[in-house]
């Protein structure tokens, strides 16, 4: 009967030990697992405007870190078409605290700069994401954009410096025209001139993607 109990007590607390071990190695589990999100906070050039959902390039980058990262990064797609750089500010706090995402990509200012918003205003709301995505433990990619030739080559290239600047004060990675080999192509943008169509997307996301693949080979900040 003792010999029972003896061994009844040990086998106890045999699992009493490993369970201790094996705690350090799920706490690292869960926070990779919290850690391991790509949040792409964007306006409709991200939120797959006047074409079907799943043929936007946010849903193709799913797709395609499904197939060549392990494990896959969950991609979070909180872009808004319409959005701005100060809208997108306010939401940004909530975003980073529920998602927790090892990189942000931001693509915005091409409604800011329709609106009329100056590049310093611009930069400073792209500044402020910026330093919060850091802030919050994640990586940063930004996604430049361009606006019509009616603009002016004084204002598109105060534009260009605003991007190009902010990547080299924060060493955030640039990418510095989102649709570059896209826009004003045949058949890759929409009636409007603003907005790549379905055929296009491919195309926008092979221009992310040799930016945002090391990013998610890196550890997390």
């Amino acid at each position: 009967m003792y010999r029972a109990k003896w061994a009844g007590r040990a086998a106890q607390v045999f699992l009493l030990l490993a369970g201790l071990l094996l705690l350090p190695a799920l706490a690292c589990a869960k926070g990779a697992n919290t850690r391991h999100a790509v949040l792409v906070v964007g306006d409709s050039l991200s939120a797959a405007h006047n074409i079907p959902a799943a043929s936007g390039w946010v849903n193709l980058l799913q797709q395609r870190v499904s197939q060549q990262i392990t494990p896959p990064p969950t991609v979070i797609n909180a872009s808004i078409s319409g959005e701005t750089t100060a809208g997108a500010l306010t939401r940004l706090p909530a975003l980073l605290e529920k998602h927790r995402p090892s990189v942000v990509v931001i693509e915005l200012g091409g409604n800011d700069a329709l609106r009329g918003l100056s590049p310093a205003q611009l930069r400073g709301n792209l500044e402020k994401m910026i330093v919060a995505s850091q802030k919050a433990g994640a990586k940063v990619l930004l996604l430049g954009i361009d606006v019509p030739p009616n603009y002016g080559p004084a204002y598109r290239d105060r534009l260009r410096q605003v991007y190009a600047g902010l990547a080299s004060q924060y060493k955030v990675a640039l990418l510095p025209f989102l649709l570059e080999g896209v826009a004003l192509q045949p058949g890759l943008m929409q009636g409007d001139g603003l907005h790549p169509t379905a055929k296009a997307q491919p195309k926008v996301l092979d221009n992310v993607w040799p930016l945002l693949k090391p990013l998610l080979n890196e550890p997390p900040n």
